[in-house]
């Protein structure tokens, strides 16, 4: 899978694009201390709950999204970020389409 360019400004929300009744990934950058991944989320669209064994930033792009972390659920809007400790169960919904920067951080 291919990053992005190093050294140039980037268009984070230009550079994924929706699709109908799916969840669509770009990485962005990866690396042994962890991973930037863009997602852009159709309407109703989601993540099951699940855990990962790292901290997990969730910053919105545009849109809106339920995103529940150990049972507390949150409403975010363009703008918003929240991180999702390592080990505790979370999921995303969208409540409108949505796109989202991914940051996860290997300790």
């Amino acid at each position: 899978m291919s990053t992005a360019p190093k050294s140039q400004t980037l268009h984070l929300a230009e550079m994924v694009n929706y699709q109908d009744g799916s969840v669509v990934s770009r990485q962005i950058t990866k690396a042994d201390a962890g991973n930037v991944t863009l997602f852009a989320f159709d309407s109703e669209q989601g993540l099951s709950e699940h855990t990962a064994p790292f901290d997990a930033l969730v910053h919105i792009l545009e849109g809106a999204a339920d995103v529940t972390i150990s049972g507390t659920p949150y409403r975010l809007q363009a703008g918003d970020a929240i991180i999702m400790p390592a080990n505790e169960p979370h999921a995303l919904k969208a409540v409108q389409r949505f796109k989202m920067l991914l940051t996860m951080i290997r300790m």
